[in-house]
């Protein structure tokens, strides 16, 4: 039994060693960089949309903060004129427009915390991608100059004994002529 275990890793790790040889280590990288970009990308358009829900909140609670000051003049004019059940549903809807107000600023107080964060993450992921894009380019040089080497190793012709002593008997002739 322990032979078969033993067998069994054997030919694991032989596959293991075929399929790391079978998927180029620097290919690899490449597509590591590339999906990293891509990753990228999409938190940078998801960060652009967070910042323009942000600038429309913005614009939101100035637009409340408008609609609240236009409501005082025709509350104070309710009350002088002693119309009271004008004045409740203008209070109502001052009521109202404060909540909605302070809804919204919430609303942008959160996108505005959610973007920094997101901010932050992103400058920290380009960072790495920085770094992971020099390693990469450190190891597919290296790995490239290690073809370079193999392919030039393979370009030396080899030699066979009888290259050899051929070789050395015709320079040995020569010399005796001369």
């Amino acid at each position: 039994m322990a032979l078969i275990m033993r067998l069994s890793r054997l030919f694991r790790a032989d596959v293991n060693a075929v399929l790391d040889r079978i998927e180029e280590p620097a290919s690899l990288l490449r597509q590591a960089v590339l999906d990293m970009e891509e990753a990228l990308a999409r938190d940078e358009e998801g960060a652009r949309r967070l910042a323009q829900a942000q600038q429309e909140q913005s614009l939101r609670v100035a637009q409340l903060e408008r609609a609240l000051d236009e409501l005082a003049e025709p509350l104070e004019l309710a009350f002088r004129t002693g119309r009271e059940d004008l004045a409740r549903a203008l209070i109502r809807r001052r009521l109202e427009t404060e909540h909605l107000r302070r809804v919204t600023a919430e609303r942008q107080a959160r996108l505005a915390r959610t973007l920094a964060e997101r901010n932050d993450r992103l400058a920290a992921n380009r960072e790495r991608l920085a770094q992971l894009r020099q390693r990469t380019e450190a190891i597919v040089g290296d790995a490239a100059a290690e073809r370079d080497e193999e392919r030039g190793m393979a370009l030396i012709p080899v030699v066979r004994e009888e290259d050899v002593e051929l070789a050395f008997l015709r320079e040995k002739a020569r010399r005796a002529a001369s």
